[in-house]
Formats: C-alpha cells, sequence, structure tokens
C-alpha cells in the first residue's frame, strides 16, 4: 500500500541503465581510452603461490600481458587479490624490457586447514558442528576464522538450551599447522520447569504467556518436549512483553526476569517481572513534511485523536492510511514515521507523524504476467479491463482494484497449485513537476 515498489501485483522499481563503462569492466574487457605513457605490458607472473596455481590468480586481474599498463588498475588488482581471503600479504614489482612493462605479484598464501576435530562433544554429533562451525578442509587458516567458527558453536549450543558449555579452540597440533581442534565441555542440557508472571493486572498471565516463544513443559510425554531453555529466547520474551504494554499506551512499563536452577542444574524456573505503570494519554497529534497534500485531508483518514488512550496498534493503521493516500496519489515511496514525544504533564504524550512525500510517479508501462507461454489476445482483454493508462498518476487503489478484476476474470488459471495467477507489473517513470 504505497510503500516500496516491485511486489508481486504491484509497482516495478524505476530501472536504471548500466554506464557502458560499468559494463565494460564487468565483462573483463579492454576499458576504453589510452593510460598515460602508452606502455604495452610484456608479461605478468606470478611468485610465492604454494597451493594455488597461477592460473587461478590471473584470472582475478585486470592486468594482463598486452594491455596498456596502469598503475591504477594494478592497484585495483591487488585489492582483488587481497579479497580473495586466501593470501595473508600481497605485493607487486614492476621492471622495464625491451618489449615493455613486466609484472611481478608477490603474493605470501595463508596456510589451509588441514584437519578439524572435535573433543568431548556427547549430547550433539560432528556431522551438527561441522554444519554450524561453518570451517572446512583445505579453507583457508586464520585465528580469526576459528574464533568465528567457536563462537557460532556456543550460539549453537545454548540453542539447543547447553547455557553453560564452554569451548576452547587450537591451532596446530602434533606438528601439523593446519590442524584445529574444538576442546567442548557441553554441561547439562537445560530444560524450562516452569513460567511465572508477577505484577501484572491489566492482562492476565496466560494472555501473556500465549505471546512469548518459550515454553514450559507440557502435560504427560510432551515433558521433555518444547522447553529448550534457551537463554536468548527468554531475553527476546523480556522484549515481546514490554512491546505488547508498550502498544497499548503504557508506555513507560519496564519487564524483567529471574532465573532460578534446580539441585540438579538442568531444570530452571523463569519469572517474568512487569511494572507496568501508567497508561498515557495522547495530548495532541501533529503532522509535519507534508507539501503536496493538505494537513486537513491527512487529519480526515487518522483514527487516533488527541484524548483518546494511546493505542500502537491503531497508530500503526493510522500509518498504513497516510500511506495508502499518498499511493493513491502517485507517490508511491512517501515515508511515515511517527514518533511519541512524552510531556512534562503526567501521562501524556504529542503523537508526530513525520512524512517524507518523496517523488510523484506516473505509469510508463502495463504489464499482465501470465506463467507459460505468451497470451497476447488475453493479455490484452485483461489490460482493457484496467482503469489505468500509461501516462497517468500511479494510483494504488486502482492497482487493487484491477487485480481483483484480473483474479474474479476466469480468463486464466488462478489455482495456485497449477499455474501462477495472473499479475499486473506497473513500472513507473518520475513525474517532473
Amino acid at each position: 500500500m504505497g510503500g516500496p515498489a516491485g511486489q508481486s501485483g504491484g509497482i516495478t522499481g524505476p530501472a536504471e541503465r548500466p554506464r557502458f563503462r560499468d559494463h565494460i569492466h564487468n565483462q573483463d574487457l579492454l576499458p576504453i581510452g589510452r593510460e598515460t605513457g602508452g606502455k604495452v605490458i610484456a608479461s605478468v607472473d606470478v611468485s610465492g603461490n604454494r597451493s594455488l596455481a597461477e592460473n587461478t590468480i590471473l584470472q582475478e586481474m585486470q592486468t594482463k600481458k598486452g594491455r596498456f599498463f596502469s598503475r591504477e588498475v594494478l592497484l585495483g588488482d591487488i585489492h582483488r587479490l587481497n579479497k580473495m581471503n586466501s593470501f595473508d600479504h600481497v605485493s607487486f614489482k614492476t621492471r622495464e624490457t625491451p618489449d615493455g612493462i613486466a609484472v611481478t605479484f608477490i603474493v605470501h598464501e595463508r596456510p589451509l586447514i588441514t584437519r578439524i576435530e572435535y573433543h568431548g562433544n556427547q549430547r550433539l554429533n560432528d556431522r551438527e558442528l561441522v554444519g554450524r562451525s561453518g570451517l572446512a578442509v583445505k579453507d583457508p587458516l586464520s585465528e580469526f576464522s576459528v574464533e568465528s567458527a567457536r563462537r557460532r558453536l556456543i550460539d549453537y549450543y545454548k540453542e539447543e538450551g547447553f547455557n553453560q558449555v564452554a569451548i576452547t579452540s587450537t591451532i596446530g597440533f602434533e606438528d601439523q599447522p593446519g590442524f584445529v581442534v574444538f576442546r567442548i565441555n557441553e554441561g547439562p542440557k537445560e530444560r524450562i520447569a516452569d513460567i511465572k508472571i508477577v505484577g501484572n493486572s491489566v492482562l492476565s498471565a496466560a494472555r501473556l504467556k500465549s505471546l512469548i516463544k518459550s515454553n514450559g513443559p507440557l502435560l504427560g510425554v510432551y515433558g521433555y518436549a518444547f522447553n529448550t531453555a534457551d537463554i536468548k529466547k527468554i531475553d527476546q520474551d523480556v522484549d515481546i512483553l514490554a512491546a505488547t504494554y508498550h502498544n497499548l499506551g503504557y508506555l513507560t512499563a519496564t519487564v524483567g526476569r529471574r532465573l532460578a536452577y534446580d539441585e540438579t542444574g538442568k531444570w530452571l524456573t523463569v519469572t517474568f517481572v512487569i511494572n507496568e505503570g501508567q497508561r498515557f494519554k495522547i495530548n495532541s497529534v501533529q503532522i509535519v513534511g507534508n507539501q503536496f497534500i493538505t494537513e486537513e485531508s491527512l487529519r480526515a483518514r487518522l483514527e487516533l485523536q488527541a484524548g483518546d488512550m494511546f493505542d500502537g496498534t491503531i497508530m500503526k493503521r493510522d500509518v498504513g492510511e497516510l500511506v495508502y493516500g499518498y499511493g493513491e496519489l502517485g507517490f508511491i515511496y512517501a515515508d511515515i514515521q511517527p514518533q511519541t514525544v512524552m510531556l512534562d504533564e503526567e501521562n501524556t504524550v504529542d503523537l508526530v507523524y513525520k512524512i517524507n512525500e518523496g517523488d510523484r510517479w506516473k505509469i510508463g508501462q502495463i504489464r499482465v504476467n501470465i506463467e507459460g507461454e505468451p497470451h497476447l489476445m488475453r493479455e490484452t482483454v485483461m489490460l482493457n479491463m484496467l482503469d489505468m493508462r500509461e501516462g497517468d498518476f500511479i494510483d494504488r487503489r486502482l492497482l487493487e482494484i484491477g487485480q481483483r478484476r484480473l483474479l474474479n476474470s476466469q480468463l486464466l488459471e488462478t489455482n495456485p497449485q497449477i499455474a501462477d495467477p495472473p499479475d499486473i507489473i506497473v513500472e513507473p517513470v518520475e513525474d517532473a513537476y
């Protein structure tokens, strides 16, 4: 509804024609123009490579035998080689010969991972850990990549409820510099024994528990299902509960959590502590940034008014209405950002809608996207069913009406299991008003 274009049943983004110079570089062709000096490259060699073939390295370069020598292109090649992440250091040297400039790239390869082992894992097997670590034999070896893998493994264990996990990594072992070892102390797998909510009065504990992602044990045989203790998820539940209260107008509500373990260290009770505070009332509704559309017509679309209790759900609906209104007039990229400004007066806020109208767009071309072979006759019939014409300002409302007409026309198959339904594609052009 008036948002970014290029979605199904909507508007494509404005096409940008690539510059010819960029196209030439993308095709790895000789850049147009003769470099200063006009010296030709007589040869290009690579020194210092051990595992990577010279041909593999040279394929990454724009500096090639027979081309004109350019120091700028040469420095770009150094950058490209560094991006391969296969070298610790890359440099070059040049030498003038009777045939031109001889270029030599000097590389220092990173050692490769020759072996990876995991020690101490019992509850999670090697295959699961390999998939999560992101390391593989023959990858370039670096302390950064190994440390990143160690952190990924810790995150994975904690997702699975092993919140006390400890993992260390070692590079080089038994005279093998490419040997990487992860030593793992898994600790116990933790599960949630119970979830408690205290301090709530506006919403029931049952209602709040239905909103969060963490679960306690289910009845009967399901006591060990779906109740893994993921601390990261519990922290996200704190944010969910706080956002719920803020959305209802309790803008100063705070939520905390307490964790209590039993004597085994495997079961924990999660207690969410809520301080609801007071509900806020809207002192005024302000609209700023609008230029093309009058404030009066925008206000006519708003449901929240001064004197109402703040409600985040209604506010989001009002934002959608404003965006939709702009979309009816061709401002398909209009952006509306709501802000609440707390006042000195107790429990009151000003609600401010900040508007960036963007440019106004006309219809450059209308197409009906039909799955399969071209359907020129049916496409023409469908285009005649639309109340939009090329050159008109884009109207979101008419676009949606046209989409519904196509779906209800029964001219084409609309069962998604058989074929994708017909889709209207509008290519916009900017209006120079």
